[in-house]
């Protein structure tokens, strides 16, 4: 059998005496996955590991579950647009005794395979809070599926303000003392992102989970409260922080300290006369813009009060009269009757 080979397009086609045409792709080194250096978390995950959480608190007391996050890599940012429930428990008591079904794992992947071919598994998540020591062989698992793991923590049950999400990748830790390397996990960026779709569709989940009794100002006041706790909180951050690297605790981060700084022009110079003149002018508006709806809202309420009292005596006077009226026809309608009896009681002659 004679075999002959012609260079189509950097491939090989071999042509058989059968006349079968059969395509051999080259011999190409495999190609070195992107380093992950932001990690975005779309909005249908957060749903869907909330979901998990609670539906496996219905059933018994677990600490957390684990599940598959699918995505793509796109030039180190990795974009997670889904995920999936796998099983998993481990002992309490022991933290090397654990399971996870991988053959469950590997049925819903090519499932979701068939629905979307782009999304590959990129990692895996549980809701933590925080990290577990058992959550490196765990992601020495997960690689074998993705060799460029993330392990991402969502907070299904938040008690602080700020994002629900923490980003880890496993890297080689070196000791300096020549002992054997391990794994340990490295801290990454993360954030919450979301397509427009899926931002209508949150807002639609927003508007009926809203509670309808309480008033617009209130709501409006309440998401300024948050708003200022999450910045205390994290004002606090970068004082601890900067208290750090100025007792030689931490090394200096330029980059960290170029955002401060950018942070700081921004914020306005209160020691010139006419900014302080021109916050006192609106500050001054806007009170007496209060201060006239105040006085405008109790004339109403003493008005509505006066009208009430009106009302209400009117309404007795007219009682008063018809009580009057009802009487004289009681008392002919008493002297028809007795004349009736009367009638009837004489003899007949």
């Amino acid at each position: 059998m004679r075999i002959t080979t012609y260079p189509v397009d950097k491939t090989r086609v071999i042509v058989l005496k059968c006349q079968k045409t059969v395509k051999i792709m080259p011999d190409t080194e495999p190609v070195k996955p992107v380093k992950v250096s932001t990690v975005v978390v779309h909005p249908l995950v957060l749903l869907s590991v909330v979901d998990h959480f609670n539906r496996m608190g219905k059933v018994g007391y677990m600490k957390r579950v684990v599940g598959v996050l699918l995505g793509a890599n796109r030039a180190g940012t990795l974009d997670i647009s889904n995920s999936f429930a796998v099983p998993f428990d481990e002992e309490d008591k022991d933290d090397t005794v654990w399971f996870l079904d991988h053959d469950y794992l590997e049925n819903m992947f090519t499932m979701f395979k068939k629905v979307s071919a782009r999304e590959r598994i990129v990692g895996w998540y549980h809701t933590g809070p925080k990290l577990h020591r058992n959550d490196v062989a765990i992601n020495e698992l997960i690689r074998k599926y993705c060799p460029n793991s993330v392990l991402v923590i969502i907070d299904a049950e938040p008690k602080d303000l700020g994002l629900p999400t923490e980003a880890y990748v496993a890297v080689e830790e070196v000791h300096d003392d020549g002992t054997p390397t391990n794994k340990t996990f490295e801290h990454i960026p993360s954030e919450i992102g979301a397509e427009e779709a899926e931002e209508v569709g949150v807002e639609h989940l927003l508007r009926d989970i809203k509670d309808t009794t309480v008033g617009s100002l209130s709501q409006r006041i309440t998401n300024q409260l948050m708003g200022l706790r999450g910045m205390h909180v994290q004002l606090q951050d970068i004082n601890s922080y900067l208290e750090k690297v100025a007792d030689g605790k931490l090394p200096i981060n330029h980059p960290i300290i170029y955002h401060l700084q950018d942070v700081f022009n921004l914020l306005p110079d209160v020691n010139i006369m006419d900014f302080v003149k021109a916050m006192c002018v609106k500050t001054n508006d806007q009170m007496l813009v209060v201060y006239v709806a105040s006085l405008i809202r109790s004339i109403i309420a003493l008005n509505n009060l006066i009208n009430n009292k009106i009302q209400n005596r009117d309404a007795e006077r007219n009682e008063g009269k018809d009580l009057k009226k009802d009487k004289p026809k009681k008392e002919e309608d008493k002297k028809s009757k007795d004349a009736k009896k009367e009638d009837k009681k004489e003899p007949v002659k």
